[in-house]
């Protein structure tokens, strides 16, 4: 793979805390503090879900990231959606203001700008993502209405060309995906996801819940449309089968911060932080 020079998203100095954060727990440093039971304050109560994050994605990558529940994968994912407003921090996307403008602090109107041409989402659970008592043709054109289309002979063909690639037949197309089994309503998110062309998509724990060889033609399907499409990808996990199988790069959060960030291949076949062992380990 051919990465650019310039990253397509950069996130810098990102925290999110839950509470109101006291003289014991705001300081940051890496080296334990007594007042602090993992990510949580013993003195307010205070949750850091994620501290001082740095990183890049770059073009047509699938970058992964790892870590066991509460670790604060889900919260930075939902953050780079803007489903969450961080405590702090930057991010900027090359696609908008030639990435030079921190887009957490644009307006409220800009975000869902963004939202509906810049970014694709593809929640954990198929509820949350997609209108159950739509079709999925309908599910898909709400996504091409916000990002402008009008036409709606072109939202049909669009419709009709994601679900083929997703391999839900078009004869379903006005099938609501509350009939639908678990990984067929996540392929309908993932067109749903697809359709305003975005050139950053963000998966949740998608496969969660999924039997094994649903979870496999899941997999599969997304690693063809990113080779297809040269989408970039943030994957969320807390399954390292999965990254393992996906994933270009990969970052390992503990409790709110990275502890280790490299090539997937070189973190599972070396890791060198001890929780990244325990993780690995735990996969053999």
């Amino acid at each position: 793979m051919s990465l650019v020079e310039s990253p397509l998203l950069s996130i810098r100095n990102f925290y999110k805390k839950y509470g109101d954060g006291c003289l014991f727990c705001t300081t940051d440093s890496e080296s334990e503090n007594p007042y602090m039971d993992g990510n949580r304050c013993l003195e307010c109560g205070t949750v850091w879900a994620c501290r001082n994050l740095n990183f890049d994605l770059y073009q047509g990558e699938i970058l992964g990231i790892v870590g066991e529940s509460g670790s604060g994968k889900s919260t930075l994912v939902k953050s780079l959606f803007f489903n969450e407003e961080p405590t702090y921090g930057e991010m900027y996307l090359a696609s908008y203001r030639d990435g030079e403008q921190n887009v957490f602090d644009c307006s409220h109107q800009t975000k869902r700008y963004l939202q509906n041409h810049e970014l694709g989402m593809v929640d954990q659970n198929p509820y949350h993502g997609l209108r159950m008592d739509y079709s999925s043709g309908g599910n898909i054109a709400e996504k091409l209405i916000a990002a402008d289309y009008s036409h709606v002979g072109q939202m049909v063909e669009r419709a009709e060309e994601l679900l083929e690639k997703v391999e839900i037949p078009v004869a379903r197309m006005n099938e609501p995906p509350r009939k639908f089994s678990g990984g067929m309503q996540q392929r309908v998110q993932i067109s749903k996801a697809l359709a305003n062309r975005p050139p950053l998509l963000l998966l949740g724990e998608i496969t969660t819940g999924l039997d094994l060889s649903v979870q496999a033609r899941v997999l599969d399907l997304i690693r063809t449309i990113q080779q297809e499409l040269k989408v970039s990808m943030i994957v969320i996990s807390h399954d390292l089968g999965v990254i393992r199988m996906l994933t270009d790069r990969t970052l390992v959060l503990n409790q709110g911060r990275i502890v280790e960030n490299g090539l997937t291949d070189q973190i599972m076949e070396d890791p060198q932080h001890a929780y990244t062992q325990l993780l690995v380990h735990s996969l053999l």
